[in-house]
């Protein structure tokens, strides 16, 4: 299954690139733990783990970064028990604004292929509002909190 959703943020692609991909747990809704495993010099290949919790069901997903181009692409790999996911995240630069497009192919495991089979079209159409609610609270982060965020880490390389 197939998701593609997009946001405008009032905010320059640098700091938009680097806020989406440095503070996951801070604006998504669904990812409360995100913590590096192994880092690689290229940024590429770099591993780490993620845990979302959403309607009180916690699942745990190994990550591996799959391209990094920053401040235009992001891309991961997902692997988790009942699922794997593939996203990718493009920035465009839009002068004054950041335009974040997220696009996610989920595939399904065991039981569940037959569930998307079945159901897919549902949970497509369920899918992708949620990846626009998620990429509306990205927008809110990075034109609200985001700014405190970058604030206080200019302030530390002050000291």
């Amino acid at each position: 299954m197939q998701t593609e959703a997009s946001v405008e943020i009032e905010r320059t692609i640098e700091d938009v690139f680097f806020l989406t991909i440095d503070h996951v747990p801070e604006w998504s809704r669904v990812v409360v733990e995100d913590e590096v495993i192994d880092e690689t010099p290229e940024i590429i290949g770099s591993t780490f783990r993620t845990v979302t919790q959403e309607g009180g069901n916690r699942m745990v997903f190994q990550g591996e970064i799959t391209a990094y181009d920053p401040p235009k692409f992001h891309a991961i790999h997902l692997t988790g028990e009942l699922f794997d996911i593939d996203a990718e995240y493009q920035f465009e630069y839009l002068g004054a604004k950041t335009r974040v497009t997220q696009l996610s192919t989920v595939t399904p495991k065991g039981f569940l292929k037959v569930f998307f089979f079945l159901f897919g079209w549902l949970m497509k159409t369920s899918s992708c509002k949620a990846a626009q609610q998620e990429l509306d609270r990205l927008k809110r982060f990075c034109e609200t909190e985001g700014e405190r965020t970058n604030s206080a880490a200019d302030g530390e390389d002050d000291l």
